[in-house]
């Protein structure tokens, strides 16, 4: 997938967790002051990984972790499992139940000293109740603050932390905290003790609904997400199958799924290598040639197979789709006189624009290729991907980021590559290690030691069936 920050949901599971997570946002917070400096260089590191912007009920732009964090009764100290930034005095005051009500409230925790200039730093609580932030620069971090008002930051002694969020300099979204309430921190009674308690509690309809409703809160939200859920990766995988499998579907001339197969399992291969760009970059005003030029000489598509590194492979063979291209930017419209910038802008029709390029790349692969005007769909159920793209699939300048994205143009290959040679060879290293006395299914289900070795003795010819060469 192409441009736009891999985000990170980053999990934080347990009071220890919750200890390394205050220390890790902390430094993720200064480094973000840093970069706020007008003296410093730009920073090398991309924040929005690992933050997500937002907004107030009033409608003040925020800057959070991207963070769902777990712990029992206790572990929050003075900090409010709301969170500070979005609370709303007037919404906590809207009660519907009209009868006799009973208060019961907890002693508040007294805030820890360390905390108290980095609140005053960040904002302050207005006659409100509403906790107001200050603005934020460049819409990353906390604001600058000059010497003159800057406090003396006070350093925590060992014995005034008792909590991780004695320690947590950042604020946080009300969607992060997860509070397990019916185990204690401390104390003597209510406390998790063993790992039974802990599965049970994750087993429990409640917290798991908790945990569905704050992950579909943050995932739905990124564009490149690289926390990976059956959901979205299937729909990936779902989405090249449709366009690897075109060529035996087409209305007219197709190929049959036979001679497709023959084509790529020729000299004993049996297995092939799987590539896609999901969706195809093509920015409005780009034409096909354009943006072909515009790959150079990398590979063109990402591996979907477990091959790992395909740099210094060969390619023996491939049958590559490109689909969801409108006719009209199939070629290079040149005003008349003007010289090609390349070969690929020279050609007259879509169909030789690809078939040149991918001789170009390749010029020793015998290649089969397809150019369809169809896209593929992304209409809900599909998960929400490509929210930087048009309605069409284009990918724009950011003006329409968030528009609901109907299809996409997807560029999509099979290969027959040597990269297979590696990976059948390390399958069978992996093979030979088992023992099958320890795997009882296997042993019930008929397999026998014959059989195993036999087919290693099958697995390792097949490799070196892709080993490169003439």
């Amino acid at each position: 997938m192409a441009g736009g920050a891999r985000e990170v949901l980053t999990l934080q599971l347990g009071h220890f967790a919750g200890f390394v997570g205050a220390h890790w946002w902390n430094q993720q917070d200064a480094a973000l002051g840093r970069a706020t400096d007008a003296k410093e260089p730009p920073g090398e590191l991309c924040p929005d990984v690992l933050y997500r912007t937002g907004r107030t009920l009033h409608g003040q732009e925020t800057y959070t972790p991207r963070l769902i964090l777990m712990d029992l009764k206790g572990s929050l100290s003075s900090l409010k499992e709301e969170g500070g930034l979005y609370k709303d005095k007037q919404l906590d005051a809207a009660i519907a139940w009209q009868g006799k009500l009973t208060t019961h409230k907890e002693e508040l925790y007294p805030k820890n000293p360390y905390l108290q200039d980095f609140l005053s730093a960040e904002g302050v609580l207005c006659s409100d109740g509403v906790w107001r932030v200050k603005s934020i620069p460049n819409d990353k971090g906390p604001p600058p603050l000059t010497t003159s008002t800057t406090p003396t930051p006070l350093i925590p002694t060992e014995g005034s932390i008792r909590v991780w969020s004695d320690f947590l300099r950042v604020h946080l979204h009300p969607r992060s905290i997860c509070m397990i309430q019916k185990y204690n921190h401390d104390g003597e009674a209510g406390r998790l003790e063993a790992f039974g308690q802990g599965e049970g509690v994750l087993k429990e309809p409640k917290y798991q609904e908790e945990l569905e409703d704050r992950l579909h809160f943050y995932v739905e939200e990124c564009d490149y997400l690289q926390a990976t859920l059956p959901f979205h990766c299937s729909a990936i995988l779902a989405t090249a199958l449709d366009t690897f499998t075109a060529p035996y579907r087409l209305c007219s001339s197709p190929v049959s799924m036979v001679q497709l197969a023959d084509m790529l399992s020729f000299c004993g291969k049996k297995v092939v290598t799987a590539g896609a760009t999901i969706p195809f970059p093509l920015a409005p005003g780009q034409s096909l040639p354009d943006s072909l030029m515009q790959l150079g000489g990398a590979t063109p598509w990402t591996p979907l197979s477990a091959c790992g590194d395909l740099s210094g492979t060969r390619c023996f063979a491939q049958s590559v789709v490109l689909r969801g291209i409108d006719r009209a930017c199939h070629t290079s419209q040149l005003t008349p006189g003007t010289p090609p910038p390349s070969s690929l802008h020279a050609c007259t029709t879509g169909e030789e624009v690809l078939a040149q390029y991918l001789q170009q790349q390749q010029p020793r692969v015998m290649s089969s290729s397809h150019l369809l005007l169809t896209p593929c769909r992304v209409v809900p159920p599909y998960p929400h991907l490509f929210s930087s793209c048009s309605p069409l699939g284009m990918v724009p300048d950011g003006s329409l980021k968030g528009a609901a994205v109907e299809s996409i143009p997807v560029f999509g290959a099979l290969c027959s590559s040597s990269s297979l040679h590696r990976a059948l060879e390390a399958l069978a290293g992996d093979l030979t290690k088992l023992d099958l006395r320890r795997w009882a299914s296997f042993m019930d289900a008929g397999v026998e030691h014959d059989d195993v070795a036999e087919l290693l003795q099958e697995l390792r010819s097949l490799a070196q069936c892709y080993q490169d060469g003439d």
